[in-house]
């Protein structure tokens, strides 16, 4: 058994178990149907994963890395915020006639920043600083950009990373406000993981501890028979996860770098509504 799917079935159970109930009429959120849709949540989810002994993707049921490499690298290394530019279709909910999801998540990932040392976007002073400032305290990405909010589809869910240099291992926090359990939880954890192992192989170290803070953790209420079954199923040992090493340039990467390799996984969830 790996540590993704320990964490996520502890996570679920602590909030079917002892979580509370947002029901309340304004909640945002609704089901296509225009139903609200309510929600069991925890407060402040905490999970560590160590990427030196294991990569953290979910066996209790398939995750397609590529796709959420994919989607990773359409942030970070493509910086869009079109869905045309992605080959999932998670997105298409929330883009305009033209693709877009407005002045968010890729477009924040693009925009350049003034520095003593030059102009750099965000993903580019991280990889600037992990090369040459490995001792800061300072490596920082942050999608949340207040000036912008009224003009994206969605507020970042997952918004903030922090990087830090331990015994020349990088190591990463993930600051997520929101996180939808079945729909979002093992797709998070699969990309920010690859993200780190990415970061950490063209700055010379080793993937280190990613750990991954979810302010609000929930389960909406037409998912939880779902989870409910999902948490009952058996679990496996962790693939092996191995990334290209002749890939010395982040903006090299791509889905067909990562290699998975005795990847035994449980059926496929039945396809199920998203809120928006």
């Amino acid at each position: 058994m790996g540590s993704a799917d320990i964490a996520f079935i502890n996570t679920c159970k602590q909030i079917l178990e002892h979580g509370s109930w947002v029901n309340d009429e304004k909640v945002r959120p609704k089901w296509p149907d225009g139903t609200p849709a309510y929600t069991k949540k925890s407060f402040c989810v905490v999970n560590r994963y160590d990427l030196e002994k294991e990569f953290p993707l979910i066996t209790i049921r398939p995750i397609s890395l590529k796709l959420a490499v994919d989607e990773i690298l359409w942030i970070y290394q493509k910086k869009s915020n079109n869905v045309n530019d992605l080959n999932s279709h998670i997105w298409d909910s929330w883009a305009d006639e033209t693709g877009s999801i407005g002045k968010a998540y890729g477009y924040q990932a693009g925009v350049k920043h003034k520095y003593r040392e030059g102009e750099f976007d965000m993903i580019d002073r991280v990889i600037y600083d992990l090369k040459n400032n490995p001792c800061s305290r300072r490596i920082m990405t942050n999608l949340y950009n207040f000036a912008d909010l009224h003009e994206m589809a969605l507020y970042p869910c997952a918004y903030s990373m922090t990087f830090n240099v331990v015994d020349g291992k990088l190591c990463a926090i993930l600051n997520q406000r929101s996180q939808d359990m079945l729909a979002a939880n093992g797709w998070n954890v699969a990309q920010y993981a690859a993200l780190v192992m990415m970061l950490a192989q063209v700055c010379g170290l080793k993937p280190g501890e990613f750990v991954h803070v979810i302010a609000d953790a929930h389960i909406y209420d037409r998912h939880i028979p779902i989870v409910e079954e999902l948490i009952k199923r058996p679990m496996y040992d962790s693939p092996k996860v191995t990334l290209d090493p002749e890939v010395k340039d982040f903006y090299d990467f791509t889905p067909d770098s990562f290699r998975i390799e005795n990847y035994v996984h449980g059926d496929k969830v039945a396809k199920f509504e998203v809120a928006i």
